[in-house]
């Protein structure tokens, strides 16, 4: 299998310089969402000293024309610091910046979907809404083979896979302790990871997190695994189908509940979402990956526990349906609903934005609502 030049090169004398001292200084990455809307860039600089908070961090700007994010004629774009985490590889003190992105004057960047998210999280805030994100992902080889399949030809049906155990099962756990590891490390609200049913693929879970932090969070936890892939010269790919034919997609399947939902009786505001749902489909397909839909048409299928891309369904533990009401949820008339339809490549500010815009401020069309300051 193919891994990277960078990932032959000698830990170790790395970790004799990484050991040094470096005074008061500290080193901040920030990252960001480049003009893809799936891929993150990163870069650091040197502080006087460690922040205590997202107001001691500066703005910073770099090259949109190099990032798929402006012209080269105006190419200056702004990074404004929004969540801040423990760095894992360098350590403490250092930090690891999420940053907003902002045009030349000073308007959100195309792909910058978290400035619209947070103003209607604000709107809802005191109906506390939580999100869960399941993100799936599969662990490629630099050639863009799945990692430890065979090179000429497949592993063995799914079926071992899931929840796996044992080195013909279970495909790349050291990358997946790693990770999980260094999102804790960093304060990332990670709350689990399970392998697959494809080999080689993967999940994590972050949650729950309360309004614009289940989009922080999850991408923090994203660009956290580049850097271990990286580290193992492997890739990471969260494509919603990256194997064609008889094998599972990669979803990013959100859970979602509010304060009322989670009390006695929250059974009722739960199939009152629902409702809502069903009738802004087609709008919430679109907002669920970032080629509006094109990539989830290669996953929702209706096989492989998907729904079809085309219908709305709902039901009590059917993985085939659209939306999903757990066992005990139904049991206890209260909790949360499952979205089972953003894929695995989906921007989580977009995702969670629709659900609010649909079932807590009960918008209804193919177009989200502007709203007056």
């Amino acid at each position: 299998m193919a891994t990277s030049c960078s990932s032959q090169l000698s830990k170790c004398v790395k970790q004799q310089y990484l050991d040094l001292p470096q005074g008061d200084k500290v080193q901040a990455m920030y990252f960001w969402i480049d003009g893809t809307g799936e891929n993150v860039r990163c870069k650091t600089r040197t502080l006087d000293s460690e922040p205590k908070s997202i107001d001691d961090l500066p703005e910073w700007n770099f090259d949109g024309s190099s990032t798929y994010q402006s012209e080269g004629t105006n190419s200056d774009m702004y990074l404004i610091p929004a969540a801040m985490f423990r760095d894992p590889f360098r350590k403490d003190p250092n930090k690891l910046v999420l940053c907003e992105v902002m045009k030349y004057n000073r308007k959100p960047a195309d792909t910058n979907l978290r400035h619209s998210c947070k103003r209607v999280m604000e709107m809802v805030a005191n109906q506390h809404p939580w999100f869960g994100m399941e993100q799936e992902y599969t662990i490629l080889g630099t050639d863009g083979h799945p990692f430890g399949w065979p090179s000429n030809g497949f592993p063995g049906p799914q079926g071992p896979y899931y929840c796996g155990v044992g080195a013909d099962k279970a495909y790349g756990r050291d990358i997946v302790e790693a990770h999980y590891r260094a999102c804790l490390y960093a304060g990332v609200e990670i709350c689990g990871t399970n392998a697959e049913v494809m080999p080689a693929q993967w999940e994590f879970q972050v949650g729950p997190s309360e309004g614009i932090n289940m989009g922080d969070h999850l991408w923090a936890a994203r660009f956290i695994l580049h850097r271990v892939c990286e580290d193992f010269g492997v890739i990471v790919s969260f494509d919603p189908k990256p194997i064609p034919g008889n094998w599972n997609g990669a979803g990013c399947h959100t859970n979602f509940s509010t304060k009322e939902m989670r009390e006695d009786g929250g059974l009722t505001y739960i199939e009152a979402s629902i409702e809502k749902l069903a009738k802004r489909h087609d709008y919430h397909i679109r907002a669920y990956d970032p080629k509006g839909g094109l990539d989830n048409a290669r996953r929702l299928t209706g096989c492989h526990e998907t729904s079809n891309i085309h219908k709305f369904s709902a039901g009590v533990a059917n993985r085939g349906a659209s939306i999903r009401i757990p066992r005990t949820v139904g049991q206890d008339k209260k909790g949360y609903f499952e979205d089972r339809r953003p894929s695995a490549n989906c921007d989580p500010y977009s995702v969670t934005e629709a659900l609010i815009r649909t079932c807590l401020l009960s918008e209804e069309g193919e177009e989200p609502v502007e709203y007056k300051n």
